[in-house]
């Protein structure tokens, strides 16, 4: 098919016209490769009138040596036809040889006489019927074929014929004189590239149906225009079932057909050695040369500089910037594939070279050298470690890895390379602890020193919450012992001493054994215990996640130890410190997260990473009961969560997921847990807990009962008794309640709160009473006022507001269960707790007020079009406002309906949670 080439066939057809008259024409077809002369050519024969004869012939480079070449294929045809050379209407016969100019020395010029005769010839052939000649290809015509053509086009006379050549833009022997001679006797079409409705075009027919306008668009950006480009493109999307739709854009713009590649490379090994060395230049140095390091490394004056830029530019090689640079990728690729591999090599080891004396950015002379297989340049260790400490300031550790494995094979001497072993594993710590922990194994095996072996062993990321790999506790308890605990060290040292025991304490949590070590350790440091460094806070926040784990202490204890730690660590506290989360998980198992709230909310937190303050934050909305804002931040930190932290967002959001009934989380979280989980008491005790939470939902209470009380006896055993942390008591007395069990509920009950009385944090003594009123003999309403007055004490608004509800419906009637009851539903509001709220208002005999009744008009608005199920960009352009507008009117939507996203919103005063405590 042709597209957009109207202009040029009617000029074509003009000709045409003309030569039926007695007049003849020639015309060039000129531009860079891919632009559709060819094609042209031979639509222009395709559509010629019956009444004219078409004579085609195509030059290529390997026939440039054979005399007449072009002569032969045009002409050859016609006279064997006709044996009297009269035209066409003569009998076939023999083929008059001796009418045809024999193959002969090409530097001989031809005389006038000789070429005259064969002008003659095609005279005769022309006489009665109008003769279209089609050249492809000119530039790699024989010469005494272009002498004969160019004769031709200068002496029109006479003649009944239409010349018809394309010529390549930007080949070499475009500028041969005889060739010039001809283009400037001709009339000169240069098609132009397809615009974007021709670009739909061949969309269209290639694909088969029409292109979505951002499809259509990435196909324009990224060929240009090119016709045998997008062609190529399209051929090999279509190979895979491909459909032009706004999703597939992207795939456009990755493509590098081999066609278009391979033609590219042929176009390329015909350049002259400026041309192919200027284009090796630009490919060596990818997206980070100049002009001045293009031209020095091509070895090129300014002249001739300039004159193979000027190729480059006519092959339709470059885009349109300042400094050069190839159009697309596949250019890149063409350049490489007519190089030999130590040609590609050579050329991007010098490009590299060149960049680090012209004292270029370390991450790009890094590039280059990446793609170097070796180098022997004393600087490129240097080079690539500076490379990925940019590369890890600016947050992309895969890419930091990348170079520092690279400068691992160029590395000499032992020490160097542990040192770059030990910043490999820095840069791995957050994406691959495994690797990070088989790279300190490697580097400490080097390391002549036993406080730097101990120092490398630190790099091991810290686990939270899952089990401690063997291999990792290994090596921490190798350095310790190799240190000598025992010692008395001082500064680095004893720094070094104090992480590698906290971190040893810590990864024997899970053990009973070790937890009662660890609170024994904790009561011997004194009270309160050194705090005065990094070292001697990681290890007292490990020692306290101990004792909160196994309520040891009072959360009274805990709180007072835990805020110590918090005044004296800093906000830019390394996150490799292990203090910060244990410390956060302490005051909210406490019900103290003021300290926390007041940290969280008063810094900017620039040296630390944003799922550690959102993981945090998400822990301090939770210890105050608001839901909306707690699935808020639970996600933020998911969404922003690395390895390190994968497990412990996870877990957030577990906890968020139980509190607000949210059904589509809960099944996510287990989808997710056979997949990322890695163990340990922990995630253990969560995904049970999580599948109590989703039987309990769904009816099947026996199942669920089943989990928690397997989850029970699991936390037993290690010693972690803290409900605070993980509820299964709490949860396990309501089921059995509902089933009918009140014996087991009550012993549970008993033992339930006799804990919170020892743990003596309100929010969970406020429940644990309120649970025990919940079974006969539980004190009743008694119980609920101290269960309401102990929770006036906690930050636990929801909590509260489940107890007031219990308590309203106890008084069955009058004044105060009036009061009680509407405050628990503005309770309940406040929280993100509507089916708490529809509740209260059931208690009290009344309907809640519309949930939409606090919404400003354009939230409301915002809320109908979410309900029709409109995109936040569809919101937004029905609106007339920004996307962010959307996203802001939807938060603010969030928190005063009381849900945790969009999907709530159509029916936000059916959502609620069916298994709430109590």
């Amino acid at each position: 098919m042709l597209y957009e080439r109207e202009a040029e066939m009617t000029r074509i057809n003009t000709a045409l016209r003309r030569a039926q008259a007695g007049r003849s024409s020639a015309l060039v077809l000129t531009g860079p490769l891919g632009i559709g002369r060819s094609t042209l050519l031979q639509e222009a024969g395709a559509q010629a009138p019956d009444t004219v004869r078409v004579l085609r012939a195509n030059a290529a480079p390997m026939e440039q040596d054979f005399a007449y070449g072009i002569f032969h294929q045009l002409l050859g045809p016609a006279l064997c036809a006709d044996p009297r050379g009269q035209g066409a209407g003569g009998a076939a016969g023999p083929c008059p040889a001796g009418r045809l100019p024999a193959p002969g020395d090409q530097d001989t010029p031809a005389s006038e006489a000789v070429l005259h005769d064969l002008r003659s010839v095609l005279a005769e052939i022309c006489a009665d019927t109008p003769v279209l000649l089609l050249v492809d290809d000119l530039q790699w015509a024989d010469v005494p074929s272009l002498r004969w053509l160019a004769y031709l086009v200068r002496r029109p006379f006479a003649l009944r014929v239409v010349l018809v050549c394309t010529l390549r833009d930007g080949d070499p022997r475009a500028q041969h004189p005889l060739i010039r001679d001809l283009a400037d006797a001709a009339e000169v079409l240069r098609p132009a590239p397809f615009s974007l409705d021709g670009t739909r075009a061949m969309i269209q027919h290639q694909l088969g149906e029409p292109a979505d306008d951002a499809y259509a668009l990435a196909c324009q950006e990224t060929c240009e225009g090119n016709p045998l480009f997008l062609e190529a493109v399209l051929r090999e999307l279509a190979l895979t079932g491909h459909r032009p739709t706004a999703e597939h854009a992207d795939e456009v713009r990755v493509q590098g057909p081999a066609q278009f590649r391979d033609r590219l490379a042929g176009c390329l090994c015909t350049q002259p050695g400026p041309v192919r060395n200027l284009a090796a230049a630009i490919a060596a140095f990818g997206d980070h040369g100049d002009t001045d390091l293009f031209r020095r490394h091509a070895r090129l004056d300014a002249v001739g500089f300039q004159q193979a830029l000027r190729t480059l530019h006519h092959l339709g090689l470059l885009g349109p910037h300042d400094t050069p640079r190839f159009i697309h990728p596949v250019v890149r690729d063409a350049v490489d594939s007519s190089l030999t591999v130590a040609e590609r090599e050579r050329s991007r080891e010098a490009a590299a070279e060149l960049l680090h004396q012209a004292g270029r950015p370390a991450e790009h002379v890094a590039d280059l050298l990446m793609t170097v297989t070796a180098t022997h340049h004393p600087w490129a260790v240097a080079v690539l470690r500076a490379a990925a400490q940019a590369a890890l300031r600016r947050g992309a550790p895969d890419t930091a890895a990348r170079y520092l494995q690279r400068a691992l094979l160029g590395s000499t001497g032992s020490f160097e390379r542990a040192r770059l072993l030990i910043e490999l594993a820095g840069a791995e710590r957050a994406t691959d602890p495994a690797a990070c922990e088989r790279h300190i194994g490697q580097a400490v095996r080097l390391l002549p020193s036993a406080t730097d072996r101990a120092a490398a062993t630190l790099l091991i990321p810290p686990t939270f919450l899952g089990e401690a790999p063997a291999s990792a506790v290994d090596l921490l308890r190798r350095a310790s012992e190799d240190l000598d605990p025992t010692a008395a060290h001082r500064g680095t040292a004893r720094e070094i001493a104090l992480r590698l025991e906290a971190r040893l304490w810590h990864a024997g949590h899970e053990n009973p054994t070790e937890l009662t070590g660890a609170v024994e350790r904790l009561r011997a440091l004194g009270t309160p215990p050194p705090l005065d460094t990094g070292g001697d806070r990681e290890l007292a926040a490990v020692l306290t996640n101990a004792a909160t784990l196994s309520s040891a202490l009072s959360a009274t204890d805990v709180a007072a130890l835990a805020g110590k730690i918090l005044e004296r660590e800093p906000v830019t506290a390394a996150r490799a410190c292990i203090a910060l989360p244990l410390v956060a998980v302490a005051l909210y198992a406490a019900d103290t997260v003021e300290g926390l709230n007041a940290r969280l909310s008063g810094e900017q937190h620039a040296d630390r990473p944003d799922a550690v303050v959102h993981a945090e934050n998400a822990l301090v909305q939770l210890a105050c009961g608001r839901l909306t804002q707690a699935r808020e931040q639970a996600d933020l930190a998911a969404e922003l969560a690395d390895a390190d932290w994968r497990e412990p967002t996870t877990a957030v959001r577990a906890a968020v997921a139980m509190e607000t009934g949210d059904v589509q989380l809960i099944e996510h979280l287990l989808r997710d847990a056979g997949q990322r989980w890695t163990g340990g008491l922990a995630l253990t005790a969560m995904l049970q807990l999580l599948k109590a939470s989703l039987d309990a939902r769904r009816g099947r209470g026996a199942h669920a009962l089943e989990s928690l009380l397997g989850c029970g006896r699991q936390l037993e055993a290690a010693g972690w008794r803290n409900s605070a942390l993980y509820p299964w008591r709490p949860r396990a007395i309501a089921l059995h309640h509902r089933l009918g069990e009140p014996r087991a509920a009550l012993a549970l009950a008993e033992e339930e709160l006799s804990w919170a009385r020892q743990w003596a944090a309100p929010a969970s003594l406020g429940r644990a009473l309120r649970l025990r009123a919940l079974l006969p003999g539980g004190g009743g309403v008694a119980a609920l006022r101290e269960s309401a007055d102990v929770l006036r004490a906690s930050a636990n608004t929801l909590e509260r507001a489940r107890t007031l509800l219990q308590l309203g419906r106890a008084l069955e009637s009058g004044k105060e269960s009036k009061a009680v009851l509407r405050e628990a539903a503005d309770l309940a509001t406040a929280c993100g707790a509507p089916w708490l709220t529809e509740r209260a208002y059931a208690a009290l005999g009344t309907t809640a007020p519309s949930v939409d009744a606090s919404l400003t008009h354009s939230e409301r608005k915002v809320v109908s079009l979410v309900g029709k199920g409109l995109t936040n960009q569809e919101i937004a352009d029905e609106l007339g406002v920004s996307t962010r507008a959307v996203e802001k009117h939807l938060t603010s939507c969030y928190r005063k309906l009381g849900v945790a996203g969009r999907r709530e919103l159509p029916g936000s005063r059916s959502a609620g949670a069916v298994f709430a405590v109590g």
